[in-house]
């Protein structure tokens, strides 16, 4: 094994601040006396004024804001403080118009930044402005300070707003470039003559300002709506692009009104139709089937519920659109490392003969070529299933790369995974114009075709095991040879051993993980796997962010973590976001899509309609997290602060004030009870005896590092990871002992008395372990974000055919099913946390649906009893039960018809999802709720199987085959009945006429 290893740490760069010194003869200095606060907005340091104190935005809370922020805030921003709200005042010292008085309520935006704003920026003549030799100002001329916050006594406010010229003599006005050229027309100028013809409020100033400020505005309205970071020429050019790479790097855009605000009139209506409907079925029974009449409302309560909780988190369906080009403005600085956050990569795999070794070659090479720093990326394949194939397939995969990375960096190719971007039928040549690049890629190709060869060669060979099991290349047998008793494995392939690619530029990292396994223990399938992954990576790389993608979902989109990033990495929204979830999108499906493999109405309307309340759920693949979120800490909270002032009545003053300040204090201590019990490490009751003692004792560092280690493990590598918010490893540890380190926090007994897979991690109990996981992170007060972008971020393979899509579905219900049954059931857990309600109905929606299996096959049992018995479920319909009834149906139908307009669903996808949602309603989750039954109540286990995966046998060649499984037995059964239920009636009315 390769015990190489090279560390990766990332690098930080200070901002440097010119000012102007008149004391020092006007030479400039930079300043790096710098405060120690951080600007809660954009994350750089705040600078000192010249008076050596911190720069205050806000004199009401001092929330740290810097300059530059504080200056683009009160110019595009809300003018007021992020915390306290208050109105921004004007800073001390910059000049006012006539009317302006203290308290006056006015306010001089217009003054006070376009001013200092048109034509030379403020930044630019006190910054490197190497054009103006200072040292020949004439004695007494005064040179105004670039200060922050303050004014200098000894300038008055006329000469502020001026510079000494080149020329001595000479004055210029900081708008200078929107005036004639002085060099041109040179004159002696008065400053009181000037500010008389040029100055605040005349006819000429506002003209200039109004020119200025549109071509700004036009220019930021297309940034805002294009995401285009060109200046475009002219005067244009002059605008700076510090003012952009500030500005958020994501924004919501809203449905449109037009179709969000029918769409909620209609749900509100159809609530009352129901309560209509439901007075009448109550009140008219029909007592010559009195049962069938009975079970029929039961049913159509339970669907009314299951309706109620489906359709409210569509309350506030939004989407979002991300700013690639300020992500690089603020984190990739030309000339300076860049600083966008590592991301680790996970890539999990189970059996080779089911997840054919090239499928999962294709997405490893398309994480190894993401469009990213590649010192940020880290790639970990899990092999749970201590394959030999996959090992040797991932080794004949970092060899290829060598070459294919290289090519796609050069040559910018989407798709990334080489087999999807070689069989797609395009035009390869398109935006392509170096002469060299057909060469290439025709080199390439045939490169992939024999690197397809020899993956395919592997896996013939892998057909037959020998008897005394597989050696490896120097003859000592491989250790995974028994797949449920082996010890643990890590292969660093690419990234730490100094092997490059062909143009000799640096690789991600390439690591092959397989987790020990011994009898007797519980390994938890993927969830324990994934947990395996989260520790080796903290070990080796321990980069803040995590990717988990399937081994079939490859990376469609090369800028997808980037799109991650634009959410992780804002400084204002991204602080309480645990993960930013992408719709899964598929090949090779066929274009009906008859068993609603795309999932498009949960991925297109669902999805966006909980990313408008707390986020949407957590899917199991596509999915880039915050590590420390996974590490089970609460979000951070947001402190607020304590109001002043009281716009009441005087009267009512005392009496409201404190009425809500009771109101406020029980509250506190209320979530402050709650925020005990929730809290990431948590508090640890029962500590072993020799922990307990005096306060002083447990708040000992010996303390504290038992905790830790009572919480994460027995490694000391690993607890002091999991304490660093922004990664990193420890410096003065060495690549040998990292792996050794690495070897030992996957090994069977390291979760042994811990919280891994209860509080930390991917939670156990269910095979569906994402949406246990999300809901455990929803509820520490994490929010989390869907993103779609224009070109699908992952890409994976689906299974076309009905019996195994069936039991697909089959497993997702079971899990379920499990979750419910548990304690982490949404009805009853969480509570006193920070999961939003609507949030919550989405969660109990999607634990609760198997039930509806149970009714759904009642339901669709009645017409043929009905029609075979002759008994019917309603009795004679009125005018008024008809009106009910149209109204009932053609709401159901114009929901859903609104529902695909603002969700931009076609009517085909529509059909088939509800089409499929009553075949697996009646076969897939009728089983999946009986064999969670018992497996919980009487402890029967079900096998996992796991799904397979196409291979390139042919397009849709397995669409046509028919594999019989027992999941078909009730939906063949209901459709024979219900066949001959029509046949009979049909005979009926024939034989009896109109009466019958």
């Amino acid at each position: 094994m390769n015990t190489g290893g090279r560390l990766i740490a990332g690098s930080h760069n200070r901002n440097e601040f010119v000012l102007i010194n008149a004391d020092e003869s006007a030479r400039i200095r930079s300043v790096e006396e710098l405060s120690g606060q951080t600007c809660q907005i954009c994350g750089d340091e705040i600078e000192l004024s010249v008076d050596g104190e911190s720069f205050v935005a806000c004199n009401e809370c001092a929330f740290p804001v810097c300059r530059p922020c504080y200056e683009y805030e009160r110019r595009e921003g809300n003018q007021s403080c992020p915390q306290c709200k208050t109105r921004y005042k004007r800073i001390k010292g910059s000049p006012r118009v006539e009317g302006d008085e203290e308290d006056d309520g006015i306010d001089d935006l217009d003054f006070e930044f376009d001013y200092s704003r048109s034509g030379l920026e403020s930044e630019t003549f006190s910054r490197r402005n190497s054009e103006f030799d200072l040292a020949s100002a004439p004695p007494g001329s005064q040179i105004p300070l670039l200060t922050y916050g303050e004014e200098d006594v000894e300038i008055s406010s006329d000469s502020h707003a001026l510079i000494v010229s080149p020329s001595p003599g000479h004055i210029h006005r900081v708008h200078q470039p929107h005036f004639p050229d002085p060099a041109a027309h040179p004159r002696p100028m008065v400053p009181q003559k000037d500010l008389a013809v040029y100055g605040y409020g005349s006819v000429a100033w506002k003209d200039r300002m109004e020119e200025w400020k549109r071509k700004q505005n036009e220019k930021y309205q297309v940034v805002k709506h294009d995401g285009d970071s060109s200046l475009g020429d002219g005067d244009d050019a002059d605008i700076p692009m510090m003012d952009e790479g500030r500005q958020p790097l994501s924004r919501k855009v809203p449905i449109k009104s037009s179709k969000i605000n029918p769409y909620r009139m209609l749900i509100v209506l159809r609530l009352v139709i129901l309560g209509l409907f439901f007075h009448y079925r109550i009140l008219h029974p029909v007592n010559d089937a009195y049962a069938l009449w009975l079970i029929s409302v039961i049913c159509e309560i339970w669907f009314a519920v299951s309706w109620v909780l489906d359709q409210f988190p569509k309350w506030y369906p939004i989407e979002r659109e991300t700013y690639l080009d300020r992500l690089s403005l603020r984190y990739e600085k030309e000339g300076k490392p860049s600083e966008l956050a590592g991301v680790d990569v996970f890539v999990s795999t189970v059996d080779p003969m089911k997840e054919p070794p090239l499928i999962t070659a294709n997405t490893v090479l398309s994480i190894l070529a993401v469009d990213y720093p590649v010192d940020r990326v880290a790639c970990y394949v899990s092999d749970d299933g201590a394959a030999m194939l996959t090992f040797e397939a991932l080794s004949e995969t970092a060899e290829f790369a060598r070459k294919w990375v290289p090519f796609c960096k050069k040559y910018t190719i989407e798709p990334r995974a080489p087999e999807w971007y070689f069989c797609h039928k395009m035009d390869y040549l398109k935006n392509k114009v170096h002469p060299a690049f057909v060469r290439e890629r025709r080199a390439m190709k045939r490169d992939y075709e024999e690197f397809k060869v020899k993956i395919n060669a592997l896996v013939a060979t892998a057909q037959k095991v020998p008897e005394e099991g597989w050696t490896m290349q120097d003859g000592t047998p491989w250790p995974g040879n028994n797949v449920r008793d082996h010890p643990g494995m890590i292969q660093v392939f690419l990234g730490n051993n100094g092997v490059r690619d062909v143009e000799n530029n640096e690789l991600p990292r390439l690591v092959y993980v397989s987790r020990e396994k011994r009898p007797g223990f519980d390994h938890h399938k993927k969830a324990g796997a994934m947990n395996s992954l989260i520790r080796v990576s903290g070990v080796l790389s321990n980069a803040p962010y995590l990717l988990n993608v399937d081994c079939d979902h490859y990376i469609n989109n090369s800028k997808a973590l980037r799109e991650a990033m634009c959410f992780m990495m804002d400084p204002q929204s991204g602080k309480k976001i645990c993960y930013v979830q992408f719709p899964q999108r598929f090949d090779g499906i066929d274009k009906s899509d008859r068993y609603s493999n795309r999932n498009v109405v949960f991925f297109d309307i669902n999805m966006k309609g909980l990313d408008g309340l707390q986020g949407p759920i957590y899917v199991g693949t596509g999915c880039v997290f915050r590590r420390q979120a996974l590490y089970g800490f609460d979000a951070p909270k947001k402190k607020k602060t304590k109001r002043m002032t009281c716009n009441c009545w005087p009267k009512w003053c005392l009496f409201c004030c404190g009425l809500r300040k009771n109101r406020k204090s029980k509250t506190t201590d209320k979530k402050k009870k709650n925020r005990e019990a929730s809290k990431q490490i948590h508090a640890l009751e029962n500590i072993e005896e020799g922990t307990k003692g005096t306060n002083d004792a447990a708040k000992s560092p010996e303390a504290a590092q038992l905790k830790l280690e009572k919480k994460f493990g027995q490694s000391p590598v690993f607890v002091a990871s999991a304490g660093m918010e922004n990664g990193g490893l420890a410096r003065n540890a060495s690549p040998a002992s990292l792996l050794r380190e690495a070897i030992q926090v996957i090994s069977c007994g390291y979760e042994d008395k811990t919280e891994w897979g209860k509080e930390i991690g991917w939670i156990y109990g269910s095979v569906t372990e994402d949406i246990l996981t999300g809901f455990k992170m929803h509820s520490h007060g994490w929010r989390s974000v869907y993103c779609t972008p224009k070109i699908p971020a992952f890409k994976g393979s689906a299974p076309i055919n009905l019996s195994d899509r069936l039991h697909q579905v089959l497993r997702w219900a079971l899990g379920s099913v499990e979750i419910f049954l548990s304690r982490h059931c949404p009805i009853w857990y969480g509570y006193g946390g920070g999961l939003k309600w609507l949030e919550r109905l989405s969660y109990i929606n999607s634990v609760v649906y198997p039930w509806t299996s149970i009714p759904l096959l009642v339901y669709c049992s009645l017409p043929a009893i009905c029609l075979l018995t002759g008994k019917f479920i309603v009795p004679e319909i009125s005018n008024y039960a008809s009106i009910l009834f149209m109204a009932l149906f053609g709401s159901i139908a114009v929901t859903g018809i609104l529902e695909m307009q603002w969700g931009k669903v076609g009517i085909d996808d529509w059909w088939r999802n509800e089409q499929f949602w009553v075949i697996g309603g009646v076969s897939a989750h009728l089983f999946a709720l009986f064999q969670g039954l018992l497996k919980v109540l009487a402890g029967v286990e079900t096998n996992f199987t796991v799904t397979s995966k196409a291979a390139d046998d042919g397009e849709f060649s397995e669409l046509y085959i028919f594999k019989w499984t027992s999941l078909l037995i009730p939906p063949t059964t209901l459709l024979i009945i219900n066949v001959i239920g029509v046949i009979v009636g049909i005979s009926d009315a024939i034989s009896n006429g109109y009466d019958s």
